[in-house]
C-alpha cells in the first residue's frame, strides 16, 4: 500500500475542501516534461542515490501545470515532486546522484483542493484549475503561487479509478 500524504481537513464548501498539510520533505524536479521528470524521480527512489536505497513511493505526485490565466503570470516554473515518506527526516534522506534533483522542505500550507477521477489531460485539467479558481474566487480567499495537480495513482492504473486533484494555497 502506498503511503498518502497527511492532511486535515479544516472545512468543506461545496466540492471544494480545505485542508493543512504538514511540512512535507520533496524531491523535486523543475523544468522537464512529465514522463522525463517522473523517470528521473523514480529512478532516483528505486536507487539511483548515494546510499543506492529504494525508497517506497508516496502519492499524490505533485506536478506544476501551464494553464491559460489572465495576466500577471506569477511564475513559469514547471515541476514535479514526490513527497517522501514520514519514515524520513532530512538527515536520513538519500542524497540524489542527479544533481537535477533536489531535496527541499515544503513548509506548513493551507490548500484549497478539488478532487476529481480518470485520466488527466490538459484539456479536463484546465478546466478543473478553471471551477477551482472560481470556487475559491466567491468563497473570497486569497491565494498564494498557482494552482498545481496532484495525482494519486501508477500511470496504469484504469481512468475509473484514478484519483486526481487541483490545489492552490491559500492564506
Amino acid at each position: 500500500m502506498v503511503e498518502n500524504a497527511p492532511y486535515e481537513i479544516v472545512r468543506r464548501i461545496e466540492s471544494l475542501e480545505i485542508r493543512i498539510y504538514p511540512s512535507l520533505i520533496l524531491a523535486k524536479v523543475e523544468d522537464f516534461e512529465d514522463n522525463n521528470a517522473f523517470g528521473l524521480l523514480f529512478n532516483y527512489i528505486s536507487g539511483n542515490n548515494t546510499s543506492q536505497k529504494k525508497i517506497s513511493m508516496t502519492a499524490p505526485v505533485i506536478t506544476s501545470e501551464k494553464i491559460p490565466m489572465t495576466a500577471p503570470v506569477i511564475s513559469e516554473e514547471s515541476y514535479m515532486a514526490f513527497i517522501m515518506p514520514s519514515s524520513y527526516d532530512l538527515s536520513k534522506i538519500p542524497k540524489p546522484k542527479n544533481k537535477k534533483i533536489k531535496i527541499e522542505i515544503q513548509p506548513e500550507k493551507k490548500l484549497a483542493v478539488l478532487r476529481f477521477s480518470g485520466r488527466t489531460n490538459y484539456k479536463k485539467t484546465n478546466k478543473k484549475f478553471k471551477q477551482l479558481l472560481d470556487l475559491v474566487k466567491n468563497n473570497n480567499f486569497k491565494t498564494k503561487g498557482n494552482p498545481f495537480l496532484m495525482r494519486y495513482n501508477s500511470p496504469f492504473a484504469p481512468g475509473f479509478i484514478r484519483r486526481n486533484e487541483v490545489a492552490i494555497e491559500i492564506i
